[in-house]
């Protein structure tokens, strides 16, 4: 047993505890994974969409949301700016596998690849990510 307990750093407590006694917890390898290139859909049913326009940036990173009551679409996925204002929804076309990842625990976002006000409609590009 002395050799598991070996001050020196050898032995089974030196694996875990590392130099210094400290313990040696391995980080996991966190990455974000591009998944697929999509729209927001229904900015134009964002009140005041043409104020908050000039704060929505190329490259912002957008919050996905489930909305699994949602009593239009149930594998609704509701998306906010980071100062957690709703802008839109991902496309019911596109929402499918998504919900499913964000029901099985997956985090899930997006950033805004392009913009452009056309009238009173907001056309938000976004690329959504898997933060794994």
């Amino acid at each position: 047993m002395g050799e598991l307990t070996n001050a020196g750093g050898g032995g089974l407590i030196g694996l875990l505890h590392g130099k210094g006694g400290n313990l040696a917890v391995p980080r996991p390898f966190e990455r974000d994974i591009f998944l697929f290139d999509t729209h927001v859909a229904g900015t134009s049913h964002v009140e005041g969409i043409e104020e908050l326009e000039p704060y929505l940036n190329v490259d912002d990173k957008l919050d996905f949301f489930r909305e699994p009551d949602n009593p239009y679409d149930k594998q609704a996925i509701m998306i906010k700016n980071m100062d957690g204002v709703k802008i839109g929804y991902v496309p019911k076309a596109d929402n499918v596998i998504f919900a499913r990842l964000m029901d099985a625990g997956k985090l899930l976002f997006g950033r805004i690849a392009a913009k452009e006000m056309k009238g009173s409609w907001l056309k938000l590009d976004i690329k959504v990510y898997l933060h794994e």
